[in-house]
C-alpha cells in the first residue's frame, strides 16, 4: 500500500494492518522519519514538501514493485506526507514484511535509500536564517548506489 499524504498517521496502525494481512510474515521491518529541529547547525521552524500528484504514486509503485521482484515480501507500505511540516512531525513510514528478516531488512533500506534520493519530492527547509531547496547529500547518494543494477 502507498500513500502520500498531507495528514499525520498513526505508525502503530500501519503496522498492526501489515502484521494482520497475511499469516506467512516471520519478520515486519519499519523506518519511521521525523523532521529534525535542526538542520545544518541551525534551527529548523518547518519544512514545506512538494510532489506532483498522480506522477509521485506511480514512481512510488516502481519502487516498491522493484523492491518485490528482488526480494520476497509479503507486504510492502510507505506513507508519505506532503505540506507544511513542523520539528518532530512525522514524515515517512516504510513497513516491510517477508517471511525472514534479511528481505525485510534489505527491502526496507533500499526503498528509504530511494525515497530519500529520487522519489519525486521536493522540500524546502525554513530556517532561522532564511529558506532553501534541499538536495540530496553524497551520503545519501553513495548509500543509493549499491543499489544498482549492472
Amino acid at each position: 500500500m502507498i500513500r502520500v499524504q498531507r495528514q499525520d498517521f498513526d505508525p502503530g496502525e500501519e503496522i498492526t494492518k501489515v502484521q494482520r494481512s497475511r499469516g506467512d510474515v516471520g519478520a515486519l521491518v519499519s523506518f519511521l522519519g521525523l523532521v529534525r529541529g535542526e538542520s545544518g547547525g541551525e534551527r529548523l521552524t518547518s519544512m514545506t514538501l512538494e510532489h506532483f500528484p498522480g506522477m509521485t504514486e506511480r514512481e512510488l509503485e516502481r519502487m516498491e514493485k522493484e523492491a518485490r521482484e528482488r526480494w520476497q515480501l509479503s507486504d510492502v507500505t510507505i506513507v508519505h506526507r506532503v505540506g507544511e511540516l513542523k520539528p518532530g512531525d512525522r514524515i515517512v513510514l516504510v513497513v516491510t514484511a517477508a517471511t525472514h528478516r534479511q528481505a525485510a531488512f534489505e527491502a526496507a533500506e533500499f526503498l528509504m535509500d530511494y525515497l530519500k534520493t529520487r522519489a519525486p519530492f521536493w522540500k524546502r527547509e525554513f530556517r532561522t536564517s532564511g529558506e532553501h531547496w534541499v538536495e540530496a547529500r553524497d551520503g545519501d547518494d553513495d548509500a543509493a548506489a549499491r543499489w544498482r543494477k549492472g
